[in-house]
């Protein structure tokens, strides 16, 4: 347990690092952003409890708002995140699984089941986070379009990172 704690904190900091050094000066005219540190909020172990997801979804959003200048809009969509891993999660994997201390991961939960989780967190996150900047329909098309590709971008990216850390099904007596 204390290597999944380990490995969790490294990835927390590597991200926030990477998220504000890179990610913060990259945009494509407006439209497009990268938001690669949700991978801290999605890859937690599927055991932990739903209120620690909770909380931590909240200090990520809390950690990037304070390095994006932004009053909370990052910790009202990691909490969104948070609820959207919690219900899908419940809603389509085995009990068995659920109560598994492992990260949701290509390899052990299978590709299918894991696009489709990285694909819908990353839109939630994102629809959530516009939505709530914008705070208005004056500009639906440009929301909407700057929605489908950051969440595009970030899908993108988020499956370089994933490709990079894939790790096999492990198979015991093999």
């Amino acid at each position: 347990m204390a290597r999944i704690m380990f490995y969790n904190i490294v990835r927390f900091l590597a991200l926030i690092t990477i998220q504000v050094v890179l990610f913060k000066n990259i945009g494509f005219y407006n439209l497009a952003t990268f938001f690669p540190y949700i991978l801290i909020i999605m890859l937690l172990p599927l055991g932990i409890s739903n209120f620690f997801v909770y909380v931590l979804a909240f200090a990520t959003g809390l950690a990037i708002d304070a390095f994006y200048d932004s009053l909370g809009i990052h910790a009202a969509a990691c909490v969104a995140l948070a609820w959207f891993r919690i219900v899908f999660i419940r809603i389509t994997l085995e009990i068995d699984v659920r109560q598994s201390s492992d990260s949701p991961s290509w390899g052990e939960l299978g590709s299918k089941w894991y696009l489709s989780y990285i694909f819908l967190g990353t839109l939630i996150h994102h629809f959530t986070l516009l939505v709530i900047e914008v705070f208005s329909f004056t500009n639906f098309l440009t929301t909407s379009l700057s929605i489908l590709l950051s969440s595009l971008s970030t899908f993108a990216i988020i499956l370089l990172i994933s490709l990079l850390f894939y790790k096999r099904k492990s198979r015991v007596g093999i």
